[in-house]
């Protein structure tokens, strides 16, 4: 069934984030979501053909786009909550999509040239952006248009510079419901990014961080006052780097016990990758899983877990991620264990640490950053 867009109201107001955070004052679609579509609607119309959709927050450019009229849907999701969260959207909407025409691909093969459009929820990162333009211009056939949208508190005339790199002409829209769209056209052959490279004398480590992850190829100050205390850190046999990123401190830790074993677990599918290259060019053994949280592992079953959460959900500062976060550890720690964090010292995170592991104490303080540890009840 082929859905006007002015019933995309009903599609998008049954998504869910979950299992994302989910309150009040969060939603699963904003109002650059229902540009995108309403933007692509009269393309999916007159060609019923598949669309490659980047980083779809929860479902709503996917099933809009199926909803529509798209012939299918190759879907890329950096991250795996997204991607889940697609997956349970698309479930329980039943019969008023097509969830089997909904394929899951690599980023360097979501795009297709028999795919006239692709959708794209533009990334802050600039780097990130510059990646994915180039693998979907490299897969395009030459009439293809990419239409990338976020809301204008996150856009930047910058990114139209990004995408002239890798498409020929890219044209601004009006803003709408404080979003705005760019629409690139022509696609050009560039060469993928390569990874960045760095390397902090301070700890002598090596940092390789593909584009998006966050603080790129060096250390952001909150991982840099972890690691400044952390000759205090005790012995261990299982350690988890959680919300990794670029897998410095998984790196670290290897280092610092060779016959430990050491998971570098991201919910971001670039930084579980960059994990892994960090790893292997400080020439340590790291187990790079992606994953939500620590789903994946056993209740009781890390000695160790160090931890600099994100204060963001999506572009929302919130402390839903990293309370969820907490009690994971708290999950995973064995009796004793110990849950080493570092947060922005005005969140005072002491009390939710208490409640989801154990007794905290301050380990070490900067003029932003304070690094506790909490030991598993």
């Amino acid at each position: 069934m082929t859905l006007t867009p002015d019933d995309l109201d009903a599609v998008l107001g049954a998504l869910r984030r979950r299992p994302d955070v989910e309150s009040p004052e969060l939603r699963a679609w904003d109002a650059a979501d229902r540009y995108l579509l309403d933007t692509a609607a009269p393309w999916l119309a007159d060609r019923p053909a598949a669309v490659a959709i980047v980083d779809d927050t929860h479902g709503a450019l996917t099933l809009g786009a199926l909803a529509l009229g798209a012939g299918g849907v190759r879907v890329h999701h950096d991250s795996l909550v997204a991607q889940r969260a697609l997956a349970a959207n698309a479930e329980a909407a039943g019969e008023t999509v097509d969830a089997a025409a909904i394929e899951q691909r690599p980023l360097d093969e979501v795009m297709t040239p028999d795919a006239p459009l692709a959708l794209l929820r533009l990334p802050r990162s600039l780097d990130r952006l510059d990646a994915v333009a180039r693998l979907l211009a490299a897969r395009a056939g030459p009439d293809a248009v990419l239409i990338a949208g976020n809301m204008l508190k996150h856009m930047t005339p910058t990114q139209n510079d990004v995408l002239r790199a890798s498409w020929q002409q890219v044209d601004v829209s009006l803003a709408r419901g404080k979003a705005r769209l760019l629409t690139a056209r022509g696609p050009r052959r560039l060469a993928p990014l390569a990874p960045a490279r760095g390397y902090d004398p301070d700890h002598e480590l090596h940092i390789v961080a593909l584009p998006g992850v966050f603080a790129a190829a060096s250390l952001d100050i909150g991982t840099r006052a972890l690691l400044d205390a952390a000759d205090q850190l005790p012995a261990f046999s299982t350690a988890i780097d959680l919300a990794c990123g670029s897998g410095v401190l998984a790196a670290f830790l290897a280092r610092r016990s060779p016959g430990a074993h050491v998971i570098a677990s991201d919910v971001s599918a670039v930084a579980v990758q960059s994990a892994a290259l960090t790893a292997a060019a400080n020439g340590v053994g790291v187990e790079a899983v992606h994953d939500d949280g620590l789903s994946r592992q056993p209740d009781a079953s890390a000695d160790l877990i160090v931890l600099n959460p994100p204060f963001h959900v999506g572009a929302a500062v919130h402390t839903g991620v990293a309370l969820r976060l907490f009690a994971e550890a708290g999950r995973v720690l064995r009796p004793g264990g110990q849950l080493w964090s570092v947060w922005n010292s005005h969140l005072a995170y002491a009390p939710a640490l208490e409640r989801a592991v154990g007794p905290t104490r301050q380990a070490a303080r900067t003029a932003k950053f304070t690094v506790t540890v909490s030991r598993r009840r």
